[in-house]
């Protein structure tokens, strides 16, 4: 027996027994569910409901339009052509592509600017969803493209970073499938990543060389200079300090606000998470204890009678050395590349960034944005949380479930 497609949509408050109610008028006309979505936006409900109808689709429509009455909701009833495309062929849209926005705020300007260019592309979004209104507004956007090519990727990327820079937001585009929510491996770099400023500095100001120090470091961030002759040449200026300031350094740290949370829910999803940083061991292993961290690689610096001696021991983790360290770290814990995630914010971070399945450039400079996967501009390392599609409210019930109270300025 062949069916009729209704397509009706049900607005109203949310409350309790609307589907109920629905749903009972759907049983005694003994039809198909053939799709079906729900959102509640601020306590206001639309649920939208394509049934296969097998007779009398005009009693049906009559039938739903009493029973919603009954419990105060609006409700649109469409019977075949009225639908608009084959309601058949629709079912639920395969999304190529996740998008998400992230902004303080995201202005209808901001979301008009990324739909604009989404549709020159021949994009459609798919649906939407709210993934957090703290310290960030953060939506997630499932997008379908009209053809799904080899240069896909890279037009909405750059369609769409120009977008977010237009509007004044971020926007991270990732392809939608099983393998984004297959990521089992965070790596951070540590110097303004996980921790606020530059550590080196800190020693450097104990010298009373912070200036020269800043300088080189600054160049090394944008590339100009080679970070291994960087790091020998900052280094070199230290010569002579206590070792025990190393530890005063580490007391002071500071913590990138979000930090704590994103490391802390990552574990609770079964990540391993660490560091591979160019700053020095004697430092990061307060770190890696106070955030229990599971892996960290960094510089060791030479220590003699006492006091540092102006020299790193070992090989340099520079560019190349951090990409290494995170291949290492991910094949001792048997996670493949395109699993793992990797933040940071220097041309140092270059080739791990590209080594990872998702580089995060977060508060970079130009020559990583560049060819970074995603890049966040706002101050929140849990932001990338949102990218990974992890919501607030998540994060926030796990946090109350382990009897953690929720702190918001």
């Amino acid at each position: 027996m062949s069916q009729t497609p209704v397509l009706i949509t049900t607005t109203g408050p949310d409350k309790p027994g609307v589907s109920s109610v629905l749903f009972a008028v759907l049983t005694r006309h003994d039809v198909d569910v053939l799709d079906i979505e729900q959102v509640v936006i601020r306590g206001q409900l639309v649920l939208g409901v394509l049934a296969g109808v097998y007779r009398d689709p005009e009693g049906l429509q009559e039938s739903v339009e009493q029973a919603m009455a009954t419990v105060g909701m609006e409700v649109e009833v469409r019977i075949g052509d009225a639908i608009g495309e084959d309601p058949f062929a629709l079912g639920r849209r395969d999304s190529s592509h996740v998008l998400v926005l992230l902004g303080r705020p995201v202005t209808a300007r901001a979301f008009s600017e990324v739909a604009r260019r989404l549709a020159g592309v021949g994009a459609n979004i798919d649906s939407i969803r709210s993934v957090a209104d703290y310290p960030v507004t953060g939506l997630e956007l499932y997008v379908s493209v009209r053809e799904d090519t080899d240069e896909t990727d890279a037009e909405l990327r750059s369609t769409l970073a120009d977008a977010a820079s237009e509007a004044n937001i971020d926007v991270a585009v990732e392809r939608a499938g099983i393998t984004r929510r297959a990521k089992r491996l965070v790596v951070f770099d540590v110097d303004s990543t996980l921790v606020q400023g530059e550590v080196i500095e800190m020693l450097g100001a104990y010298a009373g060389v912070e200036e020269q120090v800043r300088e080189i470091t600054e160049a090394a961030m944008r590339g100009e200079l080679n970070f291994a002759e960087s790091l020998e040449r900052r280094v070199s200026l230290l010569a002579g300090l206590p070792a025990s300031v190393m530890d005063e350094v580490a007391e002071k740290l500071e913590l990138t606000p979000g930090a704590r949370t994103t490391v802390r829910t990552l574990k609770r999803m079964g990540f391993r998470c660490g560091v591979v940083s160019g700053g020095f061991t004697q430092v990061i292993d307060h770190l890696v204890d106070d955030l229990g961290l599971d892996f960290a690689a960094a510089n060791e610096l030479e220590v003699v009678d006492g006091k540092l001696t102006g020299r790193v021991v070992g090989d340099i983790v520079d560019r190349a050395g951090k990409a290494t360290a995170l291949r290492r770290f991910a094949g001792e814990y048997g996670i493949p590349l395109g699993a793992c995630v990797a933040v940071g914010d220097g041309a140092n971070d270059i080739d791990m960034l590209a080594a990872a399945g998702m580089g995060v450039a977060f508060n970079a400079k130009p020559a990583l944005r560049e060819v970074a996967d995603t890049a966040l501009s706002h101050p929140y390392l849990d932001a990338v949380l949102f990218v990974l599609g992890v919501t607030r409210a998540e994060v926030e019930a796990a946090d109350a479930a382990d009897g953690l109270e929720l702190v918001r300025p």
